[in-house]
């Protein structure tokens, strides 16, 4: 998909939206309207009551006015012909002083009969927009300018691609998303609660949640224990100095929790790293001990807006699985390998690794985003370029995404249904080890600035849980599963031999569950795939009596298995992390 054109597409749409809304309710405020991913919205303070009820009469009004716009007309005017254009829509006049005050021109384009204050970015003819190609999705409040103390405006969503069949297949993706939302089958499953005596945005595990991210920890862990990686451990609260040297201070501003102890003030702690440059700080190394590399899966904190939380995927309290690589600058390439080799088994192992690609995120041109001098950033730039070649990553570089204290490679991987999610990353940083004036001791007897790469393989923990929920729908492979088998003796005269191969399974360390309950067979059976079991052993007499086992597993039957050659399989399946 060409990306101009689509854009320019869905911003010709968001014109006719705003047209139709003005012929539908006269005397509405129109604000802004631009395209974004996957459609194009509105903002309006509408003038009567409105809903979704009403959604298909703004869609065919928009077809309705399709038919008689053809090209968009552009026309320059003054900041005092503009506001009389707009007199009594504060909403523009305030955009108009804006644009006026920053020396910019003001534009406003037509088509048809309507008239918007405008940069532009327009199909150049109307006809590209194929029929049956945009939807109106639904309508939500937005604040003006995103603002909690503005007034609360009426935003309407449309969705559009370049054709019908496009369109078709997002709305079709969209229904199999809302069946996989990780917050429906984490109540169905009882995996995490939200409990408003705790907060929004602060989610509990549940014992199942648990394991799920236990098991995610510890394969981590084996990730990296064999490639000279530590594990360190550090406090949720520090000083703020220390975010003041950093510079965290000043970048997180009011996303940053303050906590009070006596006469002391503190910070919890939004970012790791800092905490990780005292104890390399406190060390005294030499080049033969770089490079030096820390792993603590640390949980950190930020202030979310309230509207802005949902579920797991979006929190207030994260759980990093974050490194810290302390190295020389000739260390950097090899270095990032090793990461970019961790990356592929974890994705390559949660089925993630088809379709992926990079963004190498670099500075933007407001340099006062950015900590450091040019000379660094460019040295940095250029060196994860390099690696991202050396490694053959499917990059793309990406200008105004880096970190405010260094350029990064984001990786953006597809799950099962094809949505896009940035999960993992990779972080070159010149900057820190200054601020925190860091060293060691070169082959020379002098003193040597370290590099810090920052990396995170699943981004954090919680996010990375929602997204394999909904990757998995819930069916987790027979590793990540709370529970790995459901053992069913069909009557009490089974439930002896049911027994026995409950506790071999338990004692080998399998995840089982036995439900001798008074409820039927069926019924059992049904409770069983509901909660998304990887395999069920249906124990009758037939089974006692030839010691065997039959096993339904989610793609297979198993008829006449010894518990031995079972356990053995299942053990094998959880040790190589099998998709099964």
């Amino acid at each position: 998909m060409n990306n101009n054109k689509i854009e320019h597409i869905r911003h010709s749409l968001a014109h006719l939206l705003g047209a139709s809304i003005l012929e539908l309710y006269p005397g509405s405020k129109i604000t802004l309207g631009p395209a974004v991913d996957n459609g194009f919205y509105y903002d309006v303070d509408i003038n009567g009551k409105i809903s979704d009820a009403d959604l298909e009469n703004i869609e065919s009004k928009m077809k309705e006015l399709i038919k008689t716009w053809s090209t968009f007309q552009k026309k320059v005017l003054s900041k005092e012909e503009a506001l009389k254009m707009y007199a009594g829509n504060e909403y523009k006049e305030e955009l108009i002083n804006g644009i006026s005050e920053k020396g910019e021109e003001i534009t406003i384009y037509q088509s048809g009969n309507f008239t918007d204050l405008c940069r532009g970015g327009h199909v150049e003819n109307m006809k590209e927009i194929k029929e049956g190609s945009f939807k109106i999705d639904r309508i939500a409040g937005a604040y003006w300018r995103g603002d909690e103390k503005n007034k609360m405006l009426t935003r309407i969503y449309g969705i559009a691609f370049e054709s019908k069949e496009e369109l078709e297949a997002y709305i079709k993706q969209q229904e199999e998303a809302m069946k996989r939302d990780h917050r429906k089958i984490g109540r169905e499953l009882k995996l995490f609660t939200i409990s408003p005596l705790v907060g929004s945005g602060l989610p509990l595990l549940q014992p199942n949640g648990m394991i799920i991210r236990k098991e995610i920890e510890d394969f981590l862990w084996s990730l990296h224990k064999n490639k000279g990686y530590n594990r360190v451990w550090t406090p949720h609260i520090t000083k703020k100095e220390l975010y003041e040297t950093s510079g965290h201070a000043a970048k997180f501003g009011e996303e940053l929790f303050r906590v009070k102890g006596g006469d002391e003030e503190f910070f919890m702690k939004p970012m790791n790293c800092p905490h990780h440059m005292q104890i390399f700080s406190d060390n005294q190394f030499s080049y033969r001990d770089m490079p030096v590399r820390y792993f603590e899966p640390a949980t950190v904190y930020r202030y979310e807006k309230a509207g802005q939380l949902s579920g797991l995927t979006r929190v207030r309290a994260i759980t990093q699985d974050d490194g810290h690589l302390f190295c020389r600058v000739s260390q950097i390439g090899q270095e990032v390998s090793t990461i970019v080799s961790i990356i592929k088994s974890f994705y390559e192992t949660m089925d993630m690794m088809n379709g992926y690609r990079v963004s190498l995120s670099v500075r933007g041109d407001d340099q006062s985003k950015y900590l450091g001098s040019a000379e660094v950033w460019e040295k940095a730039e250029s060196t994860l370029e390099i690696a991202a070649k050396d490694n053959q990553l499917n990059y793309q570089i990406v200008k105004g995404e880096a970190a405010f204290y260094g350029p990064k490679l984001d990786f953006m991987f597809k799950d099962a249904i094809g949505r896009e999610w940035q999960l993992a990353t990779i972080q070159c940083d010149f900057n820190l080890p200054e601020r925190f004036e860091l060293k060691f001791v070169n082959e020379k007897g002098e003193e040597e600035r370290p590099v810090v790469i920052h990396r995170a393989i699943s981004g954090s923990l919680e996010r990375f849980m929602g997204v394999m929920i909904e990757h998995f729908a819930g069916a987790f492979p027979i590793w990540l599963s709370p529970n790995q088998v459901t053992i069913l003796p069909i009557s009490e005269h089974q439930k002896e031999y049911a027994d026995s191969i409950y506790k071999l399974l338990k004692e080998s360390d399998i995840r089982v569950q036995l439900d001798d309950s008074n409820e039927s067979l069926g019924k059992r059976i049904r409770n069983a795939k509901m909660s998304k079991v990887p395999y069920i052993i249906v124990i009758g007499d037939k089974e006692r009596d030839a010691k065997v086992i039959t096993v339904e597993g989610r793609n297979e039957k198993l008829e006449g298995i010894t518990i031995d050659n079972f356990l053995e399989r299942l053990q094998r399946e959880i040790k190589e992390r099998t998709l099964n």
